[in-house]
């Protein structure tokens, strides 16, 4: 494998543009809601030990996905990208588990002295066998990929999504301990309309039979917040939830494109996102 700095292109380099962690804490959510959905999306095995997924170009701009057991090595990469330096990723290939056409999800970035990046060249000794190319989901559309994709969105930029809501107005309280209602959503999301959104009520029913029968590894995952707290992210069927166990919540739902309704404290959120976290698996 190559750096990205690497200037003459070699058909059998791949010119590594950026990694993502495939692991039952971390993986990309377009993939699917748990950790065994985003593995079968790929075809691969959802060993608890995890992959690490180096999205980059060969020698003549193809886009491919190189999965690799080394994911020790993948996540010392992005910590270092992460603080501004530069790492050479260069997997072993005996750590190599499989190389699939195209990228799963949107790069902004080439490699260069390679052409543009496309999906390569079905291989004529597969026979019409090979895998379609990954590609990322279609942004003009609304579905699950795309809901989850919100979700991580809200759940990275939490400060900003919270202070679009009143909770006076949204909830109707000041002290932020509202009832589980949808009201209001963020500026730039569409609002349901007033009174309770059904779709909401489902979705804390779903969540609180994880606590009685835990989902597959990944449906719930748990990360660092300011102040103690912790940032949930749970998937369900048709539905994404993001909290801060010291805050309210906000619902995606597939039936609802583009919206967002969040749920206040209340008496039910606090216990059971308590629950929910202690069954989170969390980054290592």
């Amino acid at each position: 494998m190559a750096r990205t700095d690497d200037t003459v292109a070699d058909e059998d380099a791949l010119f590594v543009l950026t990694a993502v962690l495939l692991t039952p804490a971390q993986f990309p959510s377009v993939l699917g809601d748990d950790y065994v959905a985003a593995c079968d999306a790929l075809g691969l095995e959802p060993y608890a030990e995890g992959y690490g997924l180096v999205l980059g170009q060969d020698g003549g701009g193809a886009r491919w996905t190189v999965v690799v057991e080394d994911v020790s090595l993948v996540a010392v990469a992005i910590a270092s990208w992460d603080c501004g330096m530069t790492y050479d990723l260069s997997p072993d290939d005996r750590s190599v588990v499989c190389a699939l056409p195209g990228w799963p999800l949107a790069l902004a970035v080439a490699a260069p002295g390679v052409p543009e990046p496309h999906d390569p060249e079905p291989d004529p000794a597969a026979e019409g066998t090979d895998p379609a190319p990954l590609a990322p989901p279609d942004t003009e559309v609304w579905g699950a990929a795309q809901r989850r994709l919100g979700a991580d969105e809200i759940a990275l930029q939490w400060a900003a999504w919270r202070e679009q809501i009143d909770d006076e107005t949204a909830f109707g309280r000041t002290d932020g301990n509202a009832p589980e209602d949808g009201q209001a959503a963020p500026e730039g999301a569409r609002s349901s309309g007033s009174g309770r959104h059904p779709g909401v009520r489902r979705v804390l029913d779903e969540a609180l039979a994880y606590v009685t029968d835990p989902p597959p590894p990944g449906r719930i995952r748990s990360a660092f917040a300011p102040g103690g707290a912790r940032t949930l992210r749970v998937d369900g069927p048709g539905w994404s939830l993001v909290a801060r166990t010291d805050d309210i919540a906000f619902v995606l739902l597939d039936e609802e494109p583009g919206e967002v309704l969040p749920i206040g404290r209340g008496p039910e959120l606090p216990g059971l996102l308590e629950s929910l976290d202690e069954l989170a698996v969390r980054p290592a």
